[in-house]
Formats: structure tokens, sequence, C-alpha cells
């Protein structure tokens, strides 16, 4: 179905034109890795309208705040193997709640298009007749690492980059991936969902021919008030994860650019994100 071309300019308090959010729609909508400054006007402009927000286990709550008020907020969220709604059931739900006439913000932490089941939705929403709008956001394995300090590619590291996952549908690490060529071809590896099977990632990773010294970290909970990062290499990557109680939600970065992050990291501080009275107790 093709979507109208936007000619009204209305919310966020911009001069742009912005697409009219028209019930009985389902909005796709990436809401970056965890900085509410972080969302495009696009998300704003349709958080300002929604009659109802699915999100996931990893929006920010100061990104729901934002969510028009008596707007309807249901999680559907899917974490580390608890409890949580089906892929089939979300989808339907989705297309249940745009059936009876509401403005759905189906809102997804990062990109709903980088392992974010953003492309399973809108197959299942076609398959329906429901028409869809996707916002991109900004990926973890992009605004992480730069709010790290650790640029995802310079001309004098890497040429080429690989986002991967190390968590499979099945919940074991990829079989679909070939680890020694992955290994071989990408500079810099930015590795999803790598926490729990990162002994197996890296064990493939080394015996692909990437050397147990090279620089690793860990991006944890990355561009909120919580972000840690932990530096390390390819070959201590188990025992500092377990050393440090890394826990997800992180990212892993594998490669020479992690090393700019002495020079780099400097840039930003988490506690530019904490609330003023929050600040001003942990002083």
């Amino acid at each position: 179905m093709p979507i109208p071309f936007p000619t009204e300019r209305r919310s966020c308090g911009v001069p742009i034109p912005l697409p009219p959010f028209r019930p009985g729609w389902v909005w796709l909508v990436g809401a970056g890795p965890g900085d509410p400054g972080l969302l495009t006007l696009h998300a704003v402009h349709a958080l300002a309208e929604a009659d109802v927000v699915v999100h996931d286990a990893l929006v920010d709550a100061d990104v729901l705040a934002l969510a028009r008020p008596g707007a309807e907020i249901i999680y559907a969220g899917k974490r580390g193997g608890k409890p949580s709604a089906s892929q089939p059931d979300i989808s339907q739900r989705l297309i249940a709640l745009a059936r009876a006439g509401r403005r759905v913000l189906r809102l997804k932490g990062g990109d709903p298009f980088i392992f974010g089941r953003g492309g399973e939705e809108a197959r299942a929403l076609v398959a329906a007749g429901v028409p869809f709008r996707v916002v991109p956001g900004i990926t973890a394995g992009i605004g992480g690492l730069a709010y790290a300090g650790v640029p995802a590619t310079t001309r004098e590291t890497n040429a080429a980059i690989a986002f991967v996952t190390g968590h499979a549908a099945s919940g074991d690490v990829p079989d679909n991936v070939d680890w020694t060529a992955l290994a071989k071809s990408a500079s810099v590896l930015v590795i999803y969902m790598a926490v729990k099977h990162l002994g197996a990632i890296v064990a493939r990773l080394i015996a692909g021919g990437r050397s147990p010294d090279e620089p690793l970290a860990f991006l944890c909970s990355a561009t909120t008030a919580r972000q840690r990062v932990v530096v390390s290499t390819l070959g201590r990557a188990v025992a500092d994860r377990d050393a440090q109680g890394v826990e997800a939600p992180a990212i892993v970065v594998v490669g020479e650019v992690v090393r700019l992050r002495e020079t780099l990291g400097c840039w930003w501080d988490p506690a530019d994100l904490l609330a003023p009275e929050a600040e001003t107790a942990a002083e």
C-alpha cells in the first residue's frame, strides 16, 4: 500500500512536514539505544499521536513518558528466556488493535529492522492487509559505540564492519553464520545478544583466525545513565565478563577501534542523563 506523502506540519514543535498518524495504522518505530535525545522527530511525533503504544523491554521509561496523555501502554518485551508473549501473538495483537481503529505505535529499542523482529511484524501486517509505516531508529551497534568513545569505522583501522547476533531464534548460537569467514572478512565485529553464549562465540572467532589479544569491549546499557564499558581482549573476555558481572543488555565490539576509547571515551558522561535531583544526590 503506498504511503501518502506528508503534507501536514504538526507535532514536535518543529516547522517540517510530518505524516499524519491515521486510525487503523501501525507504525513500527525505532526508539534508539536508550538516550531519549536520540529519538527521531518521526518517533516523537508518533508518541504524541498514538492511541496505544506496544513496546519492547529495552525502551527506556523516559521515552514512554513522551506518550500522549491517555494513551494505552502495553508491554510486549522478550528478555533472556523469561516468560513472554510469542512473536505470532504480538503480531496478531497489533493487527487486532489496528482493525479496531486504533493508532498503534509498535515501539522497539534501537532500529526495528536490525535484530528487532520488525521484519516479521511487517510481513504479518502485509498479510493481514493492515497499513503501516516504518520509522528507523539509531541501533545500539552504532549509537552505543559512539557514546563509549569507540568509532564504528576509521580510515586507519577498518574498511569493513559486521553486525551479527549471538542469539538465534532457537536460543543457541546461530548456526547459519560462517564464523570462520566472519572472523577473516570484517575487521570490526559488533555482536548483539552475545553475553550468554560468549564462550562459544569467542572460541569460534579464535578458531577462525582472530588473535586472543585483539581488543574487545562490552557496552552495557549503552547511552543510558547506567552505561558501563568494560574493556578486555578476545582471550580474556569470558573471564572478564564473569569477574565484572557483565549482564544483558550489552553489545560486544571486537576490533582495533576499541583502542580509540583511550583517547575518545571522555566525551560523554552517563551522569549527563541523570535528573537534576539525582545528580545532586550523587555528588
